[in-house]
């Protein structure tokens, strides 16, 4: 969706009568049509071919020989069993851009394992380091790995066009959902290698720098994000307590680190005196960053996200009138569009192959022997 928002003409290929199980994932659905898959699938057309039959893999033979890129989210090995692995291809496209997706990779033990997000999630260490230690490990609130290895699958496809301009050959890409989300440990993956130990949950607190946490407030929660001293004293200062700030319990991030708990129960008291609105003010006034915790009723009326066209309003043909998160890329000389609707399953799959010079007799053989 990000390269097809980026003016990609992106042609999603599923089995006949449509084989994207998040079609029927939901609740709510509009009309038939799951929130969950218009989500994902704007800026696509949809093409059902049968990769079982002979013809339904010739056809995909011939886009092939017209494409740039070519993503599958096969299990490792399946592309292969269906004779429209790399090395197949690129006999016929040297210049391809063959972006492989899978669970845990092309190579090593793991490899025909499915993989999906929770899976992930728990495998990767993500839950082990999420939620507090009264909680147990909790998984995100999003399919986050998802999201994280679609956008490396971006970058990765990016790069190797790029690269394609100068060499004139197209690549493979092995990209993974588990290689993706063990990126994403960054800082707290490092801590573990430098120190060699497990880090604990923490909650809302993070391992590094303190207070950088939620606190109460009299009519709700928000977050403080403090990252250097002179933000803290600031804090001290805001809230009339400028003597913590030269507490040596707390002077500088090391010993906060060192006693968050007492310093977090002092903040904490004050903290509940004034409403959240309040606090946001006078966070805003002493260059504080910090943020009230929103539900999504909030974001929809939140007067930076209309500016910044977060929430964009579509038409389905099935659907009718739907809303949808808008692109967070903004070009400024060539910038995203909207220009389809997440498609039916199999509402472009004429279309398609007659931009690949099938005939009228030839599309309704096709039609008819259910190879599309």
């Amino acid at each position: 969706m990000i390269l097809g928002d980026l003016g990609a003409e992106v042609i999603k290929v599923e089995a006949p009568g449509g084989s994207d199980d998040t079609r029927k994932w939901g609740p709510p659905f509009q009309k038939g049509v799951s929130a969950y898959y218009l989500c994902a699938n704007r800026n696509k057309k949809s093409f059902t071919v049968n990769l079982k039959s002979e013809q339904g893999k010739e056809i995909i033979k011939k886009l092939v020989k017209k494409s740039d890129v070519i993503i599958h989210n096969f299990k490792s090995g399946s592309m292969e069993r269906f004779g429209l692995d790399y090395d197949v291809l690129k006999e016929m496209n040297p210049k391809i851009i063959y972006c492989s997706i899978t669970g845990f990779g092309e190579t090593g033990p793991y490899k025909h394992l499915p993989g999906y997000d929770f899976i992930i999630q728990a495998m990767s260490g993500i839950m082990s380091i999420t939620g507090d230690e009264q909680s147990g490990p909790q998984k995100v609130g999003v399919a986050i790995t998802d999201i994280l290895t679609g956008l490396y699958a971006c970058i990765g496809i990016q790069a190797a066009l790029l690269e394609r301009e100068r060499s004139g050959m197209g690549q493979k890409l092995d990209i993974s959902l588990y290689d993706s989300a063990v990126s994403s440990l960054v800082n707290i993956a490092s801590n573990y290698l430098m120190s060699g130990k497990i880090p604990k949950r923490l909650g809302n607190h993070h391992a590094n720098i303190v207070p950088y946490q939620t606190f109460q407030t009299k009519d709700g929660e928000m977050v403080i994000a403090v990252g250097n001293d002179r933000q803290f004293r600031m804090l001290c200062h805001m809230i009339q307590r400028p003597a913590l700030a030269d507490d040596p319990r707390f002077h500088t991030n090391p010993d906060r680190v060192e006693n968050r708990n007492e310093l977090s129960s002092l903040l904490q008291e004050e903290f509940l005196k004034q409403p959240t609105e309040y606090w946001k003010n006078q966070c805003d006034q002493h260059s504080i960053p910090c943020g009230p915790i929103q539900n999504l009723k909030d974001l929809e009326q939140d007067p930076q996200l209309k500016e910044r066209e977060m929430f964009m309003t579509g038409s389905h043909p099935t659907a009718g009138t739907i809303k949808l998160v808008g692109s967070p890329l903004k070009l400024s000389r060539t910038p995203v569009k909207y220009a389809h609707h997440p498609p039916d399953a199999g509402e472009h799959t004429e279309e398609v192959l007659s931009s690949l010079g099938y005939k009228k007799d030839e599309l309704k053989e096709l039609k008819n022997n259910k190879f599309i």
